[in-house]
């Protein structure tokens, strides 16, 4: 696969022929590993482009070649590989998984080895360990006591895991093709949340039980310090994990303790708050110092179709009709 036809083309990384380069090169990005043709002289052709947001990485990696990996022991770090084409083979402990486009590989422990066939190219989503296990403590309610690990296999025809996939995608699109969605932080912070939050609720792990099982009911006063804490900090990158750290409940008990004392979720009640900060910086904003997009983005509403209809909902007219009054 050529440059211009893998994913990711626009964020190239490394194209070398030699193994020797490409573990060292790769290794800085997924850490140390070790890296062996199946064939001996078989010609590499090793492709890497990608993309980090804060504590995530979007990444496309091929070999061009029958590879064996060892791959490292990454305390730090948890991969998700989608193989765009082509089968890898992962085993880890006595398992061992075929991934495929519809099955892919969930590295949370260390594999013994993976062994990628010749036309595989995977595009790989990296997570920051401690930053997605904080993540977790966050949904839980508490600071997690033991590592997290998945199991190995993700079934991406399942509707859990196609939706947190379609999430990734359409982060890797908008890198892409350079949209101004992605430099505005707080909507990146929003994609950060979103992925990780759908990754351990699809994923089977050793939390699961946890995440989904009963939560204690949120009295009326928390519920009020979460309103207070949302309007406040609405123009900050805000998750409903993070205000619920903030007011001491778990993110689900909190979505719960909204839902039967105001109707609405956490992040319903944020985006209403941030409409009407959009509305209001707009009907005092000079049309040429400004656009509705650049005021939409800042106050993190990445999708301007849903944003448009949304506000016209709420103020019975169009963001720009708001703006050229």
């Amino acid at each position: 696969m050529s440059d211009q036809r893998m994913p990711l083309a626009a964020h190239w990384r490394l194209h070398t022929h030699d193994a020797d380069e490409a573990r060292v090169r790769i290794g800085e990005v997924v850490g140390a590993h070790e890296l062996r043709p199946i064939r001996a002289g078989a010609r590499l052709d090793v492709r890497l482009q990608g993309v980090q947001f804060g504590d995530f990485g979007l990444y496309v990696l091929g070999y061009g070649a029958e590879v064996s990996i060892t791959p490292p022991v990454a305390d730090d770090s948890l991969f998700v590989e989608i193989p765009c084409a082509g089968t890898a083979e992962v085993c880890h402990g006595r398992e061992t998984i075929r991934s495929t486009p519809e099955l892919a590989a969930v590295l949370s422990a260390h594999p013994r080895s993976m062994r990628w066939g010749a036309g595989n190219t995977q595009c790989i989503v990296h997570f920051d360990r401690p930053a997605l296990e904080a993540h977790l403590g966050r949904l839980i309610g508490r600071r997690p006591d033991r590592p997290l690990t998945f199991s190995s296999g993700m079934d991406l025809t399942r509707p859990p895991a196609r939706s947190w996939w379609s999430v990734a995608e359409l982060l890797r699109d908008e890198a892409e093709t350079g949209g101004g969605m992605l430099e505005q932080p707080l909507v990146v912070r929003q994609f950060e949340g979103l992925l990780m939050t759908q990754l351990l609720m699809a994923q089977p792990s050793n939390y699961i039980d946890e995440l989904c099982g009963g939560q204690r009911r949120v009295a009326p006063p928390t519920v009020k310090r979460a309103v207070s804490l949302i309007e406040e900090h609405a123009g900050e990158p805000l998750t409903v994990e993070d205000i619920a750290e903030a007011v001491g409940v778990s993110a689900r008990a909190l979505q719960e303790g909204f839902r039967r004392h105001l109707d609405k979720t956490p992040m319903g009640y944020l985006r209403e708050v941030r409409l009407d900060r959009v509305r209001a910086e707009l009907a005092v904003t000079d049309r040429v110092a400004a656009t509705v997009t650049d005021v939409a983005y800042r106050w993190g509403f990445a999708h301007l179709g849903r944003f448009s209809s949304v506000y016209r909902q709420r103020f019975g007219e169009s963001p720009s009709e708001t703006l050229r009054r």
